[in-house]
């Protein structure tokens, strides 16, 4: 069978000559060595590519294989030094007594009573015009110092005294009473049932006054004292309803009584923080 020109073996057919085996053999091995260099570079690649991740993630987390790295570890920086808070008692003093409770109540209220130290001196000069004292006195009988129905208010709720002073302007007169009790509930009970009058005080030139006609009439408390007062005319005359000379007299000498009895009370709150401060 002839395949003609160029048959299987190409130009020249079955006759053309054989190929250089040994030329063959050496290429091959050639190409086998460069492959076998580029697997292991490509190799030796990739190692440091993971090596480079493998110590970035090292870094990065502080090193959680326990090797030294270039920071310290938490474990080894320096603690603080524990400090003790200031407590509040160091930062500022004990607050100051307050004066309302050493008025509030006997047990506290110590300081000496008397128609003098209540209401002391001699003449006042308040917003409504200068008044001058007239007689004062002190009595442990308290119906006594009072009408019928308040004498029953004051020793119904335990009244232990009352203080008494009369002050003048002019032709009008106020005389204040300040009954004392045990506590201030007491006082206070007092004054929401008062009825009646403090009985004026007379005497040291001021004339009898408010005991048989109008004069007005007001009642009050601070701590464990009431206080009440009586106010009309030398005269005798009988205070109206649109009266302002008398019912102004009233007002001033009622909150004379107030600022007295308060008075009372810084003075001890004062006395007992010294004490303290001592």
């Amino acid at each position: 069978m002839s395949f003609g020109q160029g048959g299987p073996f190409g130009p020249g057919g079955e006759h053309e000559s054989a190929p250089d085996w040994a030329a063959l053999a050496e290429e091959a091995e050639a190409r086998g060595r460069r492959r076998r260099w580029m697997l292991i570079g490509g190799g030796v690649l990739a190692t440091l590519a993971i090596g480079g991740i493998v110590a970035t993630a090292v870094i990065g987390s502080g090193r959680d294989d326990g090797k030294p790295s270039g920071l310290p570890s938490p474990e080894s920086l320096p603690s603080e030094t524990a400090q003790p808070e200031p407590s509040f008692s160091e930062l500022s003093p004990p607050p100051p007594p307050n004066p309302h409770d050493f008025v509030a109540d006997a047990r506290k209220d110590t300081a000496p009573l008397s128609a003098d130290t209540l209401f002391p001196g001699g003449r006042l000069t308040l917003g409504g015009g200068t008044y001058a004292k007239g007689p004062s006195g002190s009595t442990t009988n308290c119906a006594a110092a009072a009408s019928s129905r308040l004498a029953a208010v004051l020793t119904g709720n335990g009244c232990t005294r009352v203080i008494r002073a009369t002050y003048r302007k002019k032709d009008v007169a106020v005389t204040v009473g300040v009954a004392v009790f045990a506590n201030e509930a007491r006082a206070k009970r007092a004054k929401a049932q008062a009825a009646g009058n403090i009985q004026s005080l007379s005497g040291g030139g001021v004339p009898s006054f408010c005991r048989a006609t109008a004069c007005r009439l007001s009642a009050n408390s601070y701590g464990r004292y009431a206080y009440f007062t009586v106010s009309g005319y030398l005269s005798g005359a009988a205070v109206t309803a649109s009266d302002t000379a008398a019912l102004r007299a009233g007002k001033d000498i009622s909150g004379y009584a107030f600022s007295r009895i308060v008075d009372r009370g810084v003075a001890q709150a004062s006395a007992a923080a010294e004490r303290q401060a001592g």
